[in-house]
């Protein structure tokens, strides 16, 4: 096994050797250590840095043309998904966020970090905004209310490529309200769980659920 394809495996997930750390990145780092601050004082639930290092490597390895988030809150999960498109020199993140409060925080928070370019905030209920998207989707990240996480999967699933990752959070605080999610992509795709020990303040341990579309 060559350098490159060795993983490191933590915290329920694999995790990839991490790129050379720029100007640019340690911008968008200082960005994300203010808002996950912001968060856990707040409270304002977020991913965390465990889930949030998964994240970024599954968009790293798949290099979408385009992401959809369903729940930007303060824009932490989308920073480090932003910032992973903006390295890659491609791809673009619509993010949904129903409170257009916390939207703008949101946009304030992208724009500090510099990725504000390869991102578009759209405000509304996310299960009426998917309706009016155009696919192709390549990369599809659910962590929002979890009765939408169905409904959401329902709209979207003939704009997902072949190929597309399905991200949801939640999967273990959340699993009996999102029961109807995880039957059909559990049945559908190929799809598994993976749990992480958080350490923050609202839980110790949660999970998400990976999906991959069939070609």
């Amino acid at each position: 096994m060559t350098l490159c394809m060795a993983w490191l495996i933590v915290a329920g997930g694999a995790i990839g050797a991490q790129p050379t750390v720029t100007d640019a990145d340690a911008k968008v780092q200082a960005v994300i250590d203010e808002v996950e601050k912001t968060c856990l004082d707040g409270p304002v639930y977020m991913i965390g840095p465990k889930k949030a290092q998964r994240l970024a490597e599954l968009v790293r390895r798949a290099k979408p043309r385009l992401v959809v988030e369903c729940g930007t809150a303060l824009g932490y999960s989308g920073l480090w998904i932003a910032r992973e498109l903006k390295a890659a020199g491609k791809g673009r993140l619509i993010t949904i966020e129903i409170s257009s409060t916390r939207a703008k925080q949101a946009e304030a928070n992208f724009r500090k970090a510099g990725l504000l370019d390869v991102v578009t905030i759209k405000v509304g209920d996310a299960r009426k905004v998917v309706k009016k998207l155009d696919g192709p989707i390549d990369f599809l990240f659910v962590d929002c209310g979890y009765a939408n996480y169905y409904p959401i999967l329902l709209d979207l699933e003939k704009k997902l490529s072949g190929g597309a990752l399905v991200v949801a959070d939640n999967v273990g605080v959340g699993a009996r309200a999102m029961d109807d999610y995880l039957k059909r992509v559990r049945s559908k795709y190929q799809s598994h769980t993976e749990w992480f020990d958080l350490e923050l303040p609202w839980g110790k341990r949660d999970a998400m659920e990976i999906s991959i579309v069939p070609r």
